[in-house]
């Protein structure tokens, strides 16, 4: 029998929180705080900035855990080369051919591709500039959280994405 707390064991194990390009150490902490909140404990960073680091520590309040245990990749290829399903947030439209679904759709999806036993990524860009086209290309599909289209940008922690997706 395996061990819950063990990556993969369940469903919400074989969910990934992707984080590429994370310039503010804070966020990372405020993320890791955020994924524990929701049952989650996968955090993968893509080339941050600067981690390990103690702002990221003192925002974790009690998420250490989830942030001792970051797996931390050069690529974004190398994050989720063993993904069966690849979700990417992005806060606007792009001229990419992905499938747009809206975060509860997306939350069914990942669930499902998650008790499937299938692993499963979660991925959210830069804090300024989002995912690159790119990095959309090597997603299976998008998740378009609706936001005041003038200032769509939001802070991971407080966008509840992770929630979103736990739900």
């Amino acid at each position: 029998m395996s061990d819950p707390s063990t990556p993969g064991a369940t469903p919400l194990g074989r969910i990934r929180i992707v984080l590429v390009g994370t310039q503010h150490p804070g966020n990372i902490g405020s993320a890791a705080r955020a994924l524990k909140t929701m049952g989650l404990s996968r955090l993968v960073l893509v080339d941050p900035s600067r981690f390990p680091h103690a702002e990221a520590d003192a925002l974790a309040a009690g998420a250490d855990d989830v942030l001792a245990g970051a797996e931390v990749h050069a690529s974004l290829a190398q994050a989720i080369g063993d993904c069966r399903l690849v979700l990417g947030c992005t806060a606007r439209s792009r001229r990419v051919a992905l499938e747009e679904q809206p975060p509860r759709e997306a939350a069914a999806r990942a669930v499902a591709a998650a008790a499937g036993e299938g692993e499963v990524a979660l991925v959210f860009g830069r804090e300024r500039t989002g995912l690159t086209n790119d990095e959309l290309q090597l997603c299976h599909g998008a998740v378009h959280i609706p936001a005041n289209p003038d200032y769509s940008s939001l802070n991971l922690a407080a966008a509840k994405c992770s929630r979103a997706m736990a739900a």
